[in-house]
């Protein structure tokens, strides 16, 4: 079997590993070498040139905080969330493209990036999902504004499980990124081969970076420079870089990412857009929902699973039209000759929407 076709499960070969000691940030503990040409050309990039802010939320009654990256002031809110082994700086280039005409706000999931919880290995659908309920909550109280879920992989299914819910009344828009139901099922069963088949210690970061691009998980340098530093911490006994999220001790949850998804991304009552690497990843159910008009797809050519990494500005392009497509504004779902938004969720399927 070709693993490079396994491309939406616990992240194909970005998924990033650990080790026991406390999370820390990548740059908590940086050792002393003089920089090389190859160094250069893989340094880090840092958050500020892509986002405005960075924020942390703590979660009342909990040891819990999540980190975000926050970046514009107008529009509807376009919600990231990053797949399995990735951190909310996987959106960073795509970002500074999306925030002159929406505000986007990028989260670290639990386990992951600069975020910490009580139990960092509590990676089961429900609690990702009372996990990013509870920041918008934190942030927006009870009136929320606007929001257009966008998730990869494991962030895509928790999207999908959050407006399945019906509970965020403020959602207008799903936007989920190469994870379809048929072809991560299939693949979990060699997901503990691909991550244990990763290279797991890193001499410097910049190592970490040329590693990830050289070996064709991340297509796009700038990228890579920007988003592998916060997937990684320093581990002091081994004097070396390890991955930051725990992933392979996670299996006893991926199954419930995945199982009835598209089911639930169909029946969600919002437009939604799905965003492919290729038409192999499409399974039956969807196959036949596209062809309905339920949601709008697009294959997106010569990228990897990490589109909105590879691809940042044609990524951003989609996420603007998408809004645009739909008249989402600040409020929900505009419609042309009423004096105020209607809520998106009283909506169900706009016109634009069955187009495909």
């Amino acid at each position: 079997m070709d693993l490079s076709k396994l491309g939406s499960v616990p992240e194909e070969e970005q998924h990033r590993k650990e080790s026991n000691k406390p999370v820390v940030s990548a740059f908590a503990s940086l050792p002393d070498r003089r920089p090389t040409k190859s160094s250069e050309k893989y340094s880090p990039l840092d958050w500020s040139g892509f986002f405005d802010r960075e924020e942390d939320v703590c979660i009342p009654d909990s040891n819990d905080v999540f980190h975000l990256y926050m970046a514009g002031t107008e529009g509807p809110v376009v919600f990231c969330l990053h797949g399995g082994g990735y951190s909310g700086l996987s959106f960073a280039l795509s970002a500074s493209k999306i925030k002159e005409k929406a505000r986007v706000v990028a989260m670290d999931l639990r386990g992951h990036g600069k975020s910490s919880t009580e139990n960092d290995l509590d990676l089961s659908i429900e609690t990702m999902c009372n996990d990013v309920f509870a920041v918008l909550k934190a942030l927006y109280g009870d009136s929320p504004p606007a929001i257009v879920l966008v998730g990869h992989s494991m962030g895509g299914s928790v999207a999908v499980h959050i407006a399945a819910k019906k509970t965020l009344r403020s959602l207008a828009g799903l936007v989920v990124v190469d994870v379809v139901e048929g072809t991560a099922m299939a693949s979990l069963a060699h997901m503990q081969k691909i991550l244990s088949g990763r290279m797991q210690h890193f001499s410097s970061i910049e190592k970490a970076i040329e590693w990830s691009v050289r070996g064709g998980s991340l297509r796009n340098i700038d990228s890579a420079r920007v988003s592998i530093p916060t997937t990684l911490k320093y581990d002091d006994s081994k004097n070396c870089y390890v991955y930051r999220a725990r992933l392979e001790e996670t299996e006893q949850y991926w199954r419930g990412w995945y199982e009835g998804l598209s089911e639930k991304f169909l029946s969600s009552p919002v437009p939604k857009l799905l965003l492919l690497a290729g038409t192999d990843r499409l399974d039956r159910a969807l196959t036949i929902g596209q062809m309905q008009g339920k949601f709008q797809m697009v294959v997106v050519r010569h990228t990897g699973h990490a589109i909105q990494e590879d691809v940042p500005d044609e990524f951003a392009t989609l996420i603007i039209n998408f809004i645009s497509r739909n008249r989402i504004g600040p409020h929900g779902v505009e419609i042309q000759g009423l004096a105020r938004p209607m809520p998106a969720q009283t909506q169900g399927q706009s016109p634009a929407q069955t187009k495909s």
